[in-house]
């Protein structure tokens, strides 16, 4: 039965891996970080999925805003049919079975429609 790896080097001093000084810095693998990405590590970073270099455009003006559908806002009232939702923009999705009123940065038409069938009122805040 074969020796395992571990017992075969017990007592070595470089376990297998030549004269001291072979696997001593970071050339001994090619360099630090992402070096070689363009060259010699080329095929390894692409199997991995690392691309260098910067890819598409930002807008400078874009924003993302926190939205919430109409069919949440049922769940959300309390007893006096108050909803502060703050800086949220209100969706036109789902249904209102009670009147309610809710306060938010901003409606979507159809969002804005089935508050007021409800009974509803929207203020803009």
């Amino acid at each position: 039965m074969p020796k395992s790896k571990l017992k075969k080097f017990r007592g070595s001093r470089t376990c297998g891996g030549g004269t001291h000084k072979n696997r001593r810095g970071a050339g001994s693998r090619g360099g630090t970080g992402n070096a070689g990405g363009c060259k010699h590590h080329f095929v390894r970073d692409l199997m991995r999925g690392r691309v260098m270099g910067k890819h598409g455009f930002t807008r400078p003006n874009a924003r993302e805003v926190d939205v919430i559908n109409v069919g949440e806002l049922d769940s959300m009232a309390g007893d006096d049919g108050r909803i502060d939702l703050g800086k949220m923009k209100v969706l036109g999705r789902g249904k209102l079975t009670k009147p309610v009123t809710v306060s938010a940065a901003a409606f979507s038409a159809s969002a804005r429609s089935k508050i007021e069938e409800a009974g509803g009122e929207v203020v803009v805040s």
